[in-house]
C-alpha cells in the first residue's frame, strides 16, 4: 500500500503530469513518487505534448486551465496523433470545474477520466492506478470523436 490508507502502489507506472501551478505540480508529483510512480512533469500544454511523445507514459494527468493552450487543446492534439506516437494514452482531466456538465464535457472531449480540484490524493492515486492498469491492455484503435467514459463516470 501507498503512504495513504487505501491508496495503491504505483511501482513502475510512468505518469506525465501537466500542471502550470508549481505548488500543485510539486504536491501531486511528490504524492505519485511516494507511491512508486515515475513522474515526468510539464508546465504547459505544448511542453506536455512534446514530453508525451518522448516519454510514452502509461497515464497523463492534465490540468484543463493553463495559460496559452489549455487541456482541451492538448487532448485534441493527443487524440489526433498516430497510434504509435501516443494517441491511445489514457488521460485524466484535472480541474476546478466539478459539475456534472463539466464531467460530461471532459469525457466528450476525449479524456478517460475527470478528477476535480481540490484533490483528495488517495482518490487521485486510485484514478492513476486504474488508468495504468487499463494501459496494460493491448493498444486499440480509437475514434477521437467518440465520447469515452472509463473513470469518473
Amino acid at each position: 500500500m501507498a503512504p495513504w490508507t487505501g491508496a495503491p502502489r504505483l511501482d513502475g507506472v510512468r505518469v506525465l503530469l501537466i500542471e502550470d501551478v508549481p505548488a500543485i505540480r510539486e504536491l501531486v508529483a511528490h504524492a505519485l513518487v511516494e507511491c512508486g510512480a515515475r513522474v515526468t512533469d510539464a508546465q504547459s500544454a505544448v511542453e506536455g505534448l512534446e514530453r508525451l511523445q518522448e516519454e510514452r507514459p502509461d497515464a497523463c494527468l492534465i490540468s484543463l486551465t493553463m495559460p496559452g493552450e489549455d487541456g482541451y487543446w492538448l487532448i485534441r492534439q493527443i487524440r489526433s496523433l498516430p497510434l504509435d506516437r501516443g494517441r491511445a494514452t489514457l488521460s485524466a482531466a484535472f480541474t476546478g470545474h466539478s459539475t456534472e456538465d463539466d464531467r460530461l464535457e471532459v469525457l466528450r472531449a476525449g479524456f478517460d477520466a475527470h478528477f476535480p480540484k481540490p484533490m483528495d490524493l488517495p482518490d487521485l492515486i486510485q484514478v492513476i492506478a486504474q488508468l495504468a492498469r487499463s494501459t496494460a491492455e493491448p493498444e486499440r484503435e480509437l475514434d477521437a470523436t467518440a465520447p469515452r467514459c472509463m473513470y469518473g463516470c
